[in-house]
């Protein structure tokens, strides 16, 4: 799909033709310098047909960016221009309106790197892996994100296939030997050259299509199940699961919470019993709000194999087959997430599933839980950038008490609160993520994992302070699902999930200090 509005050398009408449309069976608006025929259009108009034609005849560009956003010009443009107003700059690619995937000039909507400041930690592969990954996205995926987003339909296998072969897939799992199983890599990076930072770059650019539920479904789940099997698993597993999920043949989620354990991992209660022969487990047992669950194929399960407490996990592989069911869950943000309910029910699953060791579940997967938590951190910020870029926007467009709102003191205030703290969470997260490119995976485990936690924390507050200043900067339009205000709406509402995914706040927040305390030196007094 093609976003761009076109670049037309338009015919030039004068403004005696124009003032001739002013008519209800002959009317001819001007946008932005444009000259639209909606005569026919008008009684199609989702705002009613009498609202539209009352400005036959006048420019009512001021009135249309009080109304609408600019990709209505982006879909209706192309049949209703028939020429640009005498005295209108001509159309080129500095005056038209910028669209969806193109770098933005608007301040603080993207890192400074993309904003004309040097950067120690970004280099000519990023800056080409970030424009070519927004075009990928808004050439393939973008659709199909809003109207699966709007109608709760999980992403199709064609779209997994397209990423899996543009090696988008395994771009989200990181670094590692996984990228073998990718074709091509968008923005041609070597992958020996690949590195946190293009997937940090990935994961926020996929945050950009600003459709939370379909974004989660486009394999959220399939970041947090794979890495087990890839870091753990058996050489068979890695091969074939591997190989299937990171080409889009097949999916998987990773399947640890109950409703009756959540950040209390050790005390949850699904059971893997193995046979008297040693030859397989029988699984019993339920999981909840499994994110991707209802249309995976794969389910890294977390399972009881031994006594009470972390000392009795382990991770298993289960195949979708007799036994185990999953229903979608309602949440707050859209069904295309495949959020889901699990129920195991005598599930067999051969012994040769097992994920690491027996009884070492825990460990795997607090092993995870660091990528995991970065990964949030570097979606929910990208949101809040994006929430800066609607802002911007929407105060330098809208009129009130005689100005644009950008013009009012208070509105400054919310908007310099709003940059000072996404660009601090940025610049914590940067410095994470170099430590990330420079330390073995398992010291990261060890180094990381309080800062980490902290960071989570810091990063989902702010994004609760954006969502609330954004609303209240947007005002009506920033709680309702459509319109101007629809990316803030659909901020406002699902931004709470990274606060609960990956590690409550409060877990975040106690943990990191915990952390924190065992290197605090024994002589530490006043």
């Amino acid at each position: 799909m093609d976003n761009k509005p076109k670049i037309m050398a338009a015919k030039i009408i004068s403004i005696k033709e124009f003032e001739k449309h002013n008519k209800s069976d002959d009317a001819w608006i001007i946008i932005d310098g444009d000259v639209f025929n909606v005569t026919k259009f008008a009684g199609l108009h989702p705002g009613g047909e009498q609202i539209l034609l009352e400005y036959a005849g006048q420019d009512c560009t001021d009135v249309f960016f009080g109304l609408h956003r600019n990709e209505v010009l982006v879909k209706y443009a192309p049949r209703l221009v028939v020429g640009r107003i005498e005295g209108a700059e001509a159309r080129n690619s500095e005056n038209k309106i910028q669209t969806r995937d193109e770098i933005s000039k608007i301040p603080y909507a993207e890192p400074s790197a993309w904003q004309g400041f040097a950067s120690p930690f970004f280099n000519e592969s990023h800056i080409k892996y970030r424009s070519q990954m927004r075009k990928f996205l808004c050439e393939n995926i973008l659709e199909s994100a809003e109207q699966g987003e709007i109608d709760g339909i999980s992403p199709t296998d064609e779209i997994f296939s397209i990423m899996g072969q543009n090696g988008l897939l395994a771009a989200r799992i990181g670094p590692g030997e996984h990228l073998r199983f990718a074709p091509k890599m968008i923005g041609d990076v070597p992958v020996e050259k690949f590195d946190y930072f293009h997937e940090m770059i990935a994961h926020e650019e996929i945050a950009r299509l600003a459709c939370p539920g379909y974004v989660d479904g486009l394999g959220s789940g399939m970041c947090i199940g794979l890495p087990p099997v890839l870091q753990f698993g058996p050489e068979w597993m890695k091969e074939k699961v591997g190989h299937e999920v990171l080409t889009g043949k097949k999916r998987i989620c990773l399947a640890i919470t109950e409703a009756f354990a959540g950040s209390d991992v050790a005390n949850l209660k699904t059971t893997a019993v193995k046979s008297a022969d040693g030859s397989h487990y029988i699984v019993n047992g339920t999981k909840k709000w499994i994110t991707n669950g209802h249309d995976s194929h794969y389910f890294v399960t977390l399972c009881r194999t031994g006594g009470a407490g972390m000392g009795g996990l382990s991770f298993l592989l289960v195949e979708r087959g007799p036994g185990l069911e999953t229903k979608k869950i309602k949440t707050s943000y859209s069904p295309a997430a495949g959020t889901a309910y699990i129920t195991y029910e005598n599930v067999k699953v051969p012994a040769g599933n097992l994920i690491g060791f027996e009884n070492a579940g825990f460990l795997h997967a607090m092993y995870n839980f660091n990528h995991e938590r970065w990964m949030i951190i570097c979606y929910i910020v990208a949101g809040c950038r994006g929430m800066l870029e609607e802002c911007f926007k929407w105060a330098n467009q809208r009129q009130a008490f005689g100005k644009p709102l950008l013009h009012q003191p208070v509105i400054r205030q919310k908007l310099a609160r709003m940059v000072a703290e996404t660009e601090s969470v940025y610049s914590w997260l940067l410095n994470l993520t170099y430590q990330m490119t420079i330390l073995p995976y398992d010291e990261q485990s060890e180094k990381l994992a309080g800062t980490m936690s902290l960071v989570k924390y810091q990063s989902t507050r702010c994004a609760q302070m954006i969502s609330d200043e954004a609303v209240q900067i947007f005002g009506g339009r920033g709680i309702t699902a459509g319109g101007q205000g629809k990316f803030v709406e659909r901020f406002m509402r699902t931004n709470k999930f990274a606060a609960i995914l990956g590690g409550s706040e409060e877990i975040m927040a106690d943990l990191g200090i915990k952390l924190a305390m065992k290197d605090i030196p024994a002589n530490a007094k006043l």
